[in-house]
């Protein structure tokens, strides 16, 4: 057998007959199985089973990336349930080989070991991971609506413990090197230096074998133990999704509950359960939210822009957090303000934000000292962006453009946060006008992934593609989006939200229900804590640009809050008084409500709006339309997105509209009638 037989697969044989199996698939820049993969490792177990060598090693020939875990793509090209079934079986009889054979086995992994990746590590006796910023462990499965299925929940449960192997499953988790090492999922680490080959044929020759768990991972699977654990996890797992929209986390913890003592059990539950998972609506939803995911970062790619220093001009909520996130992504920021008054509250917030996502001294000593006060505006000279954040008013930003763009670099990108202002009002005052982008983020700026790159006619492409970029460096998606009024996302909220407040004022219906009409419906939070959230000054500025009269009444409400000091959760009080960040609530006020009936209303005018931007053409198409709502909106991820939900929902509906044709007889017809019902 020689490596010639196999498109995707390397095998060679040192001296003392140790086998390298490498994982290098053909046309891809990371290692996923495929079908193809699957069955060529298939022809190469059988062909060790019956020549065994001293010992086989697996690793990656991709640099920096072990196996990202399975092929999603090829999760489209199944719709039944029993042949998802079917396949996962076919897997799971594949890594029990792969157990199975009868000499030492290592895996060495150096980058990303994830999904079916890691369930096939697993497999191995011996795990070996270079401890590098880039390596990392875990089970990202449930972000698809699914669980592992190839042997995963069987031997992580069976290997670190139910508790420690639910709690890295239901999460989707991912450890680096030292957490995997802890927890028993790697048993040695090299440095990033040393050699992850030696390491393995040492492993090999000495017949090197894992640990097994300890007493404590032992004992969580013991039959009393899990029940206790698992109905904790039922239960704070349901305090975060709903598990009609969530189904996966679910029927893992009820499979763990019932078998999770009888391996063989365990796996035909992961086959059946998972069969089921992957050709329902909510995993097919959470997948097309993976794909959008993906076009969205390559907008990122599109140009080789790279930033070092930005400045931004504004230091209130939005301009501070924005300073504070490029430099928790490395870069160092200037920050200006008219007075120091203004900058050291967001300073403070910066400081807090940097203990919670750093936590090393060191690290967070070197992130405070890259976020300069700037009152004098003095890196604008020197920076490679420049984000204006001040206040909402078109008067007062021209008249900073002017300032500023004698000041900068010729290759600088000028970006403007305006919430709603179309960029064609900004830019008139330029030079260069062509230069202004929109890099329109949104709150809270360390939490929310998206940022509309706002372009008009007249915009350079280029810049558009540089702005792409910098959103990509700084680990947040780009959303190219036309200017015009709101853009994309509040162009969207905001018939949305008007809407709850016209149902509240017009009808006394309670906030609380209009919130939890919205969450039953599936989106993350209700268009009162979403505005409460925002800021109801700025929910004041966007519903007066783009209201009109029919939202008189509902503005003028919101400025009656709004003097009264009253902006929400920023200030302690809005719709809702705020306590400790969270929202108080009356929770009897949902009572008697049509919850569902309410959730309709309430999401109509979105869906409108949505297809009203696609036919104005603010963004190219569907899927980024859907990107924008899902990413920036927080629309339910289970549904796919509001345009492949309602395409979706008409498809159902013009299934149930099928009906037999009629018939001479009427018996026979009601009965052919039934008969096509069943077959639907």
């Amino acid at each position: 057998m020689s490596n010639s037989d196999y498109r995707h697969w390397r095998l060679e044989f040192d001296m003392d007959q140790v086998c390298w199996l490498t994982l290098d698939r053909d046309g891809e820049s990371v290692n996923s199985l495929s079908n193809e993969v699957l069955s060529e490792l298939g022809q190469i177990i059988t062909f060790l089973e019956s020549e065994p060598p001293t010992g086989l090693v697996l690793q990656s020939g991709k640099k920096g990336s072990f196996i990202v875990g399975a092929d999603v793509r090829e999760f489209e090209l199944v719709d039944d349930a029993q042949q998802a079934a079917g396949f996962i079986r076919e897997a799971q009889q594949l890594f029990d080989r792969v157990e199975s054979l009868r000499f030492p086995t290592a895996a060495i992994i150096d980058g990303y070991c994830l999904g079916g990746g890691l369930e096939l590590a697993l497999c191995f006796d011996y795990r070996i991971v270079k401890n590098t910023p880039g390596t990392r462990l875990g089970f990202p499965e449930i972000r698809l609506g699914i669980y592992p299925a190839f042997g995963g929940s069987m031997r992580s449960t069976r290997q670190i413990g139910g508790f420690q192997a639910l709690q890295l499953m239901l999460t989707g988790r991912m450890l680096r090197a030292h957490q995997a090492k802890s927890m028993g999922l790697a048993y040695q680490l090299v440095s990033p230096h040393a050699e992850l080959r030696w390491a393995a044929r040492r492993a090999i020759l000495k017949g090197r074998k894992s640990r097994g768990p300890g007493l404590l991972a032992k004992l969580s699977n013991w039959t009393p133990a899990r029940r206790i654990l698992a109905g904790q996890m039922r239960k704070q797992t349901a305090a975060k999704v709903n598990p009609e929209h969530y189904p996966a986390p679910f029927e893992l913890i009820d499979a763990w509950e019932a078998h999770g003592k009888k391996p063989q059990e365990m796996l035909e539950e992961e086959a059946v359960r998972n069969g089921r998972l992957i050709t329902g609506s909510t995993s097919r939803g959470l997948r097309r939210v993976f794909w959008l995911m993906e076009q969205l970062k390559a907008q990122g790619k599109s140009s080789d822009f790279t930033a070092r220093r930005v400045h931004v001009i504004g230091a209130g909520v939005m301009g501070g957090d924005i300073a504070a996130w490029c430099v928790l992504q490395g870069l160092e920021v200037t920050l200006q303000d008219r007075e120091m008054k203004y900058i050291k509250p967001a300073l403070k917030r910066a400081g807090k934000l940097f203990v919670k996502k750093l936590r090393s001294p060191a690290l967070i000593a070197g992130a405070k000292s890259r976020l300069i006060a700037d009152l004098e505006g003095s890196g604008v000279a020197r920076a490679d962006v420049i984000v204006e954040a001040i206040f909402e008013n078109a008067d007062a930003k021209r008249e900073l453009f002017r300032a500023i763009e004698p000041k900068m670099r010729p290759d600088a990108i000028l970006a403007t946060n305006t919430s709603a202002i179309p960029l064609d009002e900004l830019a008139s005052v330029l030079e260069n006008p062509a230069r202004l982008i929109g890099l329109h983020f949104f709150n809270p700026v360390a939490k929310m992934p998206l940022v509309e790159v706002v372009h008009a006619d007249n915009t350079d492409p280029a810049e558009v593609k540089r702005g792409s970029a910098f959103c990509g460096q700084i680990n947040r998606f780009p959303l190219p989006v036309k200017s015009s009024p709101g853009f994309l996302v509040n162009r969207v909220l905001s018939p949305y939200m008007l809407k709850a407040m016209q149902i509240h004022r017009q009808r006394k219906v309670p906030l609380e229900a209009l919130d939890k009409a919205a969450t039953e419906f599936g989106m993350p939070m209700g268009p009162v804590e979403l505005a409460d959230t925002v800021g109801l000054d700025v929910g004041l500025n966007v519903m007066e640009l783009l209201g009109g009269e029919d939202a008189a009444e509902e503005a003028a409400l919101l400025k009656s809050y709004v003097e009264k000091g009253k902006l929400g959760k920023k200030s302690g009080e809005g719709f809702y008084q705020w306590n400790k960040g969270k929202p108080v609530k009356n929770s009897q006020a949902v009572e008697g409500i049509n919850l569902q009936s309410l959730g309709e209303e309430l999401m109509a005018p979105y869906f409108q709006e949505c297809q009203a931007c696609l036919d104005d053409g603010i963004v190219a198409d569907s899927d980024v339309l859907d990107a924008g709502m899902i990413f920036g909106t927080g629309f339910a991820p289970f549904r796919g997105g509001p345009i492949f939900y309602l395409a979706q929902k008409d498809r159902n509906k013009a299934k149930q509209s099928v009906v037999a044709p009629p018939e001479p007889d009427a018996v026979t017809a009601e009965s052919d009638s039934e008969e096509e019902t069943k077959d639907e």
